[in-house]
């Protein structure tokens, strides 16, 4: 996730800027309680977007973050790490693509769908080991920490169910008008879609037209979502996430949803 090459400039007596710059290695500041984030602008292309070290995982601070364009992610054994890379994957909802076997799925009713009904499963499911792999980003104190985000209303998820059994969801915070996505899981085929479906359908209802993907990967592509410049996000951000969307719970049930 970071660079073996990058620096963190700690505290003074612990930062060596000078031996920094002879090796010319990137240098990223650390955050102090209460200091604010560095412009965006700042972030590093190598490794793309690392903006800041430090700090901590309040909700003051995430919230903080979402609004300047910035998110965590590191592992359990790294400091905080926060980023912000260009280009920014990107989902308009317009722009969502629904496949046949998705639209199939959903017109059968395949799932039951709720919304901040299960919050707490749905993240511990996405931090679980997937695919052979022991590690995970959602450390037990990033699912702390977001979960006191939906207790405050910014984070929300959205559940597919079989039978009273959890098959697949999603989570993410919601700021204003925009929704920043953060992982989805499925244990049953199309699970997570139709639940991102479900979610789609809700943020064109609340006017919320854009889903932040942060990094691009294959699967997102394939569901209509795109890469735009840091400076192009920038600036929808700064349209969508002050609009007066209040924060709170969103309904236990999803609305209906027309298939396309």
């Amino acid at each position: 996730m970071i660079a073996a090459a990058t620096m963190v400039r700690k505290p003074a007596e612990d930062s060596d800027c000078t031996h920094a710059s002879r090796y010319h290695q990137p240098v990223i500041p650390w955050l102090h309680a209460n200091e604010a984030f560095p412009s965006i602008d700042k972030a590093l292309a190598d490794p793309n977007g690392l903006i800041a070290a430090g700090g901590d995982l309040s909700t003051e601070r995430l919230v903080d973050a979402y609004r300047h364009g910035i998110f965590p992610w590191y592992s359990g054994s790294q400091p905080i790490l926060w980023w912000s890379p260009d280009p920014r994957m990107v989902l308009f909802v317009d722009e969502f693509k629904v496949s046949r076997s998705l639209r199939k799925a959903v017109s059968r009713g395949d799932f039951d769908i709720s919304v901040d009904g299960a919050f707490h499963l749905v993240i511990e499911a996405c931090a679980a080991p997937r695919d052979g792999h022991g590690g995970t980003w959602i450390t037990p104190a990033m699912i702390e920490a977001y979960t006191r985000l939906h207790r405050f209303g910014y984070a929300h998820s959205v559940e597919a169910w079989v039978d009273g059994q959890l098959a697949g969801g999603l989570y993410g915070v919601a700021i204003g008008r925009m929704f920043f996505g953060e992982s989805m899981f499925a244990r049953m085929s199309d699970a997570s879609k139709v639940a991102l479906f479900h979610l789609v359908e809700i943020l064109k209802q609340r006017d919320m037209p854009l889903i932040d993907c942060q990094q691009q990967t294959p699967h997102l592509a394939s569901l209509g979502a795109r890469l735009i410049t840091r400076r192009a996000f920038a600036e929808a951000l700064a349209r969508l996430v002050n609009s007066p969307q209040p924060a709170g719970a969103w309904s236990i049930a999803a609305p209906p949803a027309q298939v396309p």
